[in-house]
């Protein structure tokens, strides 16, 4: 078995998969860093993220499959799902190795987990676009805390850049402590430690607006008016409003007034 470290980029996985086929490698499994204890007693194989073999195997996937399921690999990856690398690999390999396409081969559990790993990053991408709430700090940076359960930052920021184009935003991603930042020109990516649990009166007061209490209670007051009570679904609405987004929606967060 070899153990294959690689940076947990997108590109730094496709090098591997280079890699594994250029050196032969058999048993595989992929690490995000060399402190795994995965696999305790294994070979280890160290790569460092190559843009021109990651293309080399970007190209031979392209010809082999569809534009929705030469992305679809993408989304699978962001999705985070528990040994996710393992089986893109084997889906590559099942690619690479057929003279026909194989995205609709359901019966073969590489193409079936991708499939649903996909539509789990894609569900919470889209969930993502309407769950961001922005709050206005005194420099003018309207930023927002997110924890999703995928990784779609890189999804999302085509849609808030041509939505909010006028204004300076931050949406930081507090489970893998990165944001995507847009500047008024350009969207980048900042690595950041932020304390996203620091929600008391007196941290908002320090970095928020003088304004910006007022306009969340003016949030909450609407959304409280155009719940009706007597058609309140609790059920239906969980489903499409989870409970571990509420942390983050002003909708949801009793009155600054209130905390302590």
């Amino acid at each position: 078995m070899t153990q294959i470290i690689y940076d947990g980029s997108y590109e730094g996985w496709l090098t591997a998969v280079f890699e594994i086929y250029e050196y032969k490698f058999k048993d595989v499994a992929f690490a995000k860093d060399e402190t795994s204890t995965a696999l305790l007693f294994c070979n280890k194989h160290f790569v460092d993220t190559d843009h021109a073999k990651a293309d080399r195997v970007l190209n031979g996937l392209q010809k082999r499959l569809s534009n929705s399921g030469f992305s679809n690999l993408y989304y699978a990856f962001l999705s985070e799902m528990n040994q996710i690398e393992e089986t893109l690999f084997r889906y590559v390999q099942y690619v690479l190795a057929s003279r026909i396409n194989i995205e609709q081969d359901f019966s073969n559990s590489s193409v079936l987990n991708v499939q649903k790993a996909m539509q789990l990053t894609g569900k919470e991408s889209h969930r993502m676009k309407a769950f961001v709430r922005f709050k206005l700090t005194k420099d003018n940076l309207y930023y927002a805390i997110v924890e999703p359960d995928c990784n779609v930052l890189p999804l999302i920021e085509n849609h808030f850049k041509n939505r909010y184009a006028d204004q300076r935003w931050l949406i930081y991603d507090a489970k893998r402590k990165y944001g995507i930042y847009y500047d008024l020109e350009n969207v980048s990516t900042v690595e950041m430690q932020f304390d996203a649990n620091s929600s008391s009166s007196k941290f908002l007061a320090e970095i928020c607006d003088d304004n910006e209490e007022f306009f969340q209670s003016l949030w909450r007051n609407y959304f409280k008016s155009v719940n009706i009570e007597s058609r309140k679904n609790t059920k239906l609405h969980i489903q499409h409003m989870p409970k571990r987004y509420w942390k983050n929606l002003t909708e949801k967060i009793p009155d600054l007034k209130s905390r302590k």
